[in-house]
This record gives structure tokens, sequence and C-alpha cells, in this order.
């Protein structure tokens, strides 16, 4: 376990990135069991009080398995982690993790039709305003990051619309762990930010209070970008 000491004093935060860093690696398996929080301490040059507070932010987080008096065992996070470990999986060593992406875009591919349905159910007209104004900035903007911002945004009022806050906080678990690889799914996600037209029908339809049209437009929405990824890593693989 690389561990490198901790450049200032008190800082769980440091120490919590740390050793989250090297369970997501693969670097501590499950099963592992973590040093001693003196020993940790000692290499990580910081108190034991900073030591326990990161160790116990692990444990709420699923990560490890903290026992009184008993070692600190790494956990399984694929079976015990959130959806707020997301962002760290999606670009675990600042490269794009190929399977990691897919899946949030499979993810959005099968909620976002939903979100958008309950959106249409529940907000309806009243998201007219907020939708027209993203859609209009997604059209000014060339940029094919900003542009996904831009959808972001867009998004981010149909959720509000579904009134959901378990679809809240999946959505805002998504896009922490989307907007890091904005540049990277560029090319992959021109499939969806640049067809203003399927914005503006899944516009339409929420705004109209139908939420069957809501479902079927925000699929024909999302559905060219994950289709563009599957060919992308599938022809990847066939190299």
């Amino acid at each position: 376990m690389p561990l490198q000491p901790v450049a200032r004093r008190s800082v769980p935060d440091e120490v919590f990135e740390q050793i989250v860093a090297d369970v997501v690696r693969g670097e501590l398996a499950p099963g592992a069991t973590l040093p001693s929080e003196r020993r940790l301490a000692e290499v990580l040059r910081v108190s034991r009080p900073a030591i326990r507070e990161a160790l116990q932010r692990m444990a709420q987080a699923g990560l490890v398995e903290v026992r009184q008096g008993d070692a600190t065992t790494v956990r399984d996070f694929r079976r015990h982690a959130g959806l707020d470990l997301l962002p760290r999986l999606l670009l675990p060593r600042g490269e794009l993790d190929l399977s990691v992406a897919r899946s949030v875009l499979e993810a959005r591919l099968h909620v976002g039709p939903k979100v958008a349905a309950l959106a249409a159910e529940r907000a309806g007209a009243g998201l007219a305003g907020d939708l027209d104004t993203a859609i209009s900035a997604l059209e000014a903007d060339d940029d094919p990051v900003t542009r996904q911002r831009h959808a972001l945004t867009f998004w981010d009022h149909v959720v509000d619309g579904a009134d959901s806050i378990a679809f809240r906080l999946m959505f805002n678990s998504l896009r922490a762990a989307y907007e890091p690889a904005l540049e990277a799914l560029a090319t992959v996600m021109a499939a969806e930010v640049n067809r203003v037209p399927a914005y503006r029908a899944l516009a339409t339809a929420i705004t109209a209070g139908t939420p069957d049209a809501a479902h079927t437009a925000a699929e024909h929405l999302l559905k060219p970008a994950t289709d563009a990824f599957l060919t992308a890593i599938h022809q990847l693989e066939q190299a």
C-alpha cells in the first residue's frame, strides 16, 4: 500500500482520499486488513484522531468494516458502496474507465425516460421556460464540451420537475461522475448534444403533460449516444 506522507496537519480528508484511491484501484483488495491507527498515523504523519475520522467516513461509505478493538477490514465496494463512488471509478488513474462510462450511459438510458415521464406528469407546463432557455443555450453553443453542460442543465430541470428525491440523488451522483469526463466523452456525446430537435421534442412532450410521449422522446434522445459508445467499446475490444 504505497501511502504518502500528508503535507498538512489535521487532514482527515487527505487520509480518506489516499485510502479510498487504493481501494478503488484494487491495491487494497476486499478482505485486506489495514494497518493499525497508530501505524497509519506514523506513515501519514498525521494525528490518530484524523486517521479515526477518515476510517469512520470510509465505514459510512461502505468501504471498510471497523470493529472496536479489532482490525479494520476492506469491504468489496461493488457490494457495499453507493453511487457517490462513481466519480472515482470513472477516472481512477486520470484515464476514462470504459466499462464504468458504459454503465453511466446505460443508467441514463434506463432512468432518463422514467424521470421525463414523471416530469410531464408532475410539472408539465411549469417547466416550459427553463427547458426552452436550456435548449436555446445548447443550440447557440458550438463547443462540444460546453454543449454537454447545457444538456446537463436541461436534465437538471427535468429532474426537478420529476419531484423525486431518489432520482434527484441518483442524478447528482451520475452528474458528479460524468462531468470530469466531459472532454473524454465529447466525440461520443456529439450523437446526443448535437440533436437540438430531439431536445425540443422532449421538452414539448413534458410541457404538454403527456408522460408516455415524454418517455418515448427521452429514450429517442438518449439511445444514440449509448449505442455509439457501445459500438466504440466493441471496436476497441476487437482491435
